[in-house]
């Protein structure tokens, strides 16, 4: 099947999911990000086929997500690390996570929590204005056109 593309509209969410739209690229992307960075031991972990897990790790790396780097040589292997742009990508993951873990965890609670390094506390990631540092949401928001609107 043709995957829809979506990186030509004039929209940043639009051009943001024609990268990581697909269902497996976040779970890829939060894997490598603990830690499970190896082709098998992804495979292992998400339970995906082989031929969708090399598709995707292909169509992440083409897009500068994911960066493939040899571990041996005999046999030839390679691991994936998080790029920049991957690596910033794990933040609007953590924004799904908060959002997943208020309206889905359950009684059961979050199946995973977060250590800040700075403080050293179990916390949550929560979106703050860079101009200000006040909290922000979308009913606080104007949306205007930008330099990129056509």
């Amino acid at each position: 099947m043709q995957r829809t593309r979506f990186g030509e509209m004039a929209c940043s969410i639009a051009r943001t999911l024609d990268v990581i739209g697909e269902p497996w690229s976040p779970l890829i992307l939060r894997n490598v990000y603990v830690g499970i960075n190896r082709f098998d031991q992804l495979q292992e972990s998400l339970g995906i086929s082989r031929k969708v897990l090399t598709e995707r790790l292909k169509w992440l790396t083409e897009q500068e997500v994911l960066e493939r780097r040899p571990y041996s040589e005999r046999p030839p292997r390679h691991e994936y690390v998080l790029t920049e742009r991957g690596t910033e990508l794990c933040d609007l993951l953590l924004v799904m996570v908060r959002w997943g873990d208020r309206w889905l965890a359950g009684e059961a609670g979050p199946p995973v929590l977060y250590r800040h390094h700075a403080c050293g506390r179990i916390s949550h990631v929560e979106l703050r204005c860079s101009e200000c540092g006040e909290p922000m949401r979308a009913t606080d928001l104007d949306v205007l056109p930008g330099p990129g609107a056509c």
